[in-house]
């Protein structure tokens, strides 16, 4: 497994595209953030907090995750090295845990500058309280888990397809519906009787930033990566 996340790693970074993500990631919630002037610029909000950043990050989420997670299977399937990597002392979970800790890392690893954001609000409020950090370190854990789940919808899409840019569209379609998808269902008529909002990651990572430690969260999005991750699992083995 660690051979198979040091070779993905090495793939981002050795091109562009490790770079390109991290650069893209930041400077258009720079530029929403600080830059435009909009509902979600922090500057205009006259108040000291990081609402915007979590509502428009997981976004950003749908659409950056699968564009990373997009070649993992995908080109594996369109090269014909799928049977090679099969042949390899190396069980299939190793493999598809390799990627998909790849892929996540370079997630967080787009997450990290963002830090900053916490200091520069911190400085601009009347005081240093003004802050909620529970809120903050509860929505920062939320996105953690939010990219798992993400993750894995994303690398389940790229086995389903060997083009790159079909596997992209499948994924922003499946992280877009586990993460809206349910809530908007629970607003038509038809199923307005059923509790259809909690199963989708918007209203658990929303639970979880409120700074509320609930297990019923954490354990709903373990079950959402695995499921995704055992599906992955599958179609790898049925090509």
């Amino acid at each position: 497994m660690i051979a198979i996340l040091k070779k993905e790693l090495n793939l981002f970074f050795a091109t562009p595209i490790g770079y390109l993500v991290i650069a893209m990631f930041l400077l258009i919630n720079g530029l929403f953030l600080w830059v435009f002037k909009s509902d979600f610029n922090i500057l205009n909000a006259g108040f000291a907090d990081l609402n915007s950043f979590f509502y428009i990050t997981p976004w950003f989420f749908i659409f950056i995750i699968p564009a990373i997670t997009m070649r993992t299977f995908s080109d594996e399937i369109r090269l014909g090295t799928i049977e090679i990597i099969k042949t390899k002392p190396i069980s299939t979970w190793d493999i598809i845990l390799g990627k998909y800790l790849g892929s996540l890392l370079l997630i967080l690893i787009a997450l990290v500058p963002t830090l900053s954001y916490v200091y520069t609000i911190n400085q601009l409020a009347a005081t240093p309280e003004s802050l909620d950090y529970g809120s903050v370190i509860g929505s920062y854990f939320g996105l953690l888990f939010l990219a798992s789940a993400i993750t894995a919808i994303g690398l389940f899409s790229s086995t389903l397809s060997n083009n790159q840019i079909v596997a992209f569209i499948i994924g922003v379609l499946l992280s877009f519906f586990a993460f809206y998808g349910f809530e908007a269902l629970s607003e038509l008529d038809l199923f307005k009787n059923f509790d259809l909002k909690d199963l989708g990651l918007n209203a658990r990572f929303e639970s979880i930033g409120r700074g509320v430690i609930d297990t019923r969260d954490f354990i709903y999005f373990i079950s959402v990566s695995f499921f995704f991750l055992f599906l992955t699992k599958n179609n790898f083995d049925l090509k």
